[in-house]
């Protein structure tokens, strides 16, 4: 199980939950989906010229697609490249390899005041009294957050 914490300002924060890596993107695809962002994809220079219906040998391919030909002759035609706009900047295409589960933590991470994810159950458990991130005035939202969801999902139990 994944653990999430947001904190969308100083003193609100809330925790989610995903099953897995899978269910985390799909989570974090929907809800943060916006016009013109790339949250994850893979692709290379020839896929890209395809999807305008062009190919590299079309006499208008490169007056018109310049960029993706600036790719394709530094990475070549057919190198799969990332492009994870939150993660990687804004258009920029990588031959980095890069996971969607990292691109969609940095696109869950943009724009909120702090962001935790913890891969399991125990991570999150220990976090909840070890991390400095939770004590205290400023931490106790969030700490609340977390323990709430934790107790919830029967992963620890009412200290209370």
């Amino acid at each position: 199980m994944i653990h999430v914490v947001e904190v969308t300002s100083p003193g609100k924060a809330n925790a989610w939950f995903a099953f897995d890596r899978e269910d985390f993107s799909r989570k974090v695809s929907v809800a943060k989906a916006r016009e013109g962002r790339v949250i994850f994809t893979v692709t290379s220079p020839r896929r890209l010229l395809e999807a305008a219906g062009l190919t590299p040998q079309s006499p208008e391919a490169g007056a018109s697609h310049g960029p993706i030909f600036e790719l394709a002759e530094k990475h070549g035609w057919d190198t799969d490249l990332y492009r994870a706009d939150d993660l990687l900047g804004e258009g920029v295409y990588d031959p980095e390899p890069v996971s969607e589960f990292e691109a969609c933590v940095a696109t869950l991470a943009e724009g909120l005041h702090a962001c935790r994810v913890y891969l399991s159950d125990e991570s999150a458990s220990r976090a909840l009294y070890g991390d400095p991130f939770y004590q205290g005035r400023e931490g106790f939202p969030a700490h609340m957050a977390l323990r709430e969801q934790l107790i919830a999902l029967e992963v620890i139990s009412d200290d209370l």
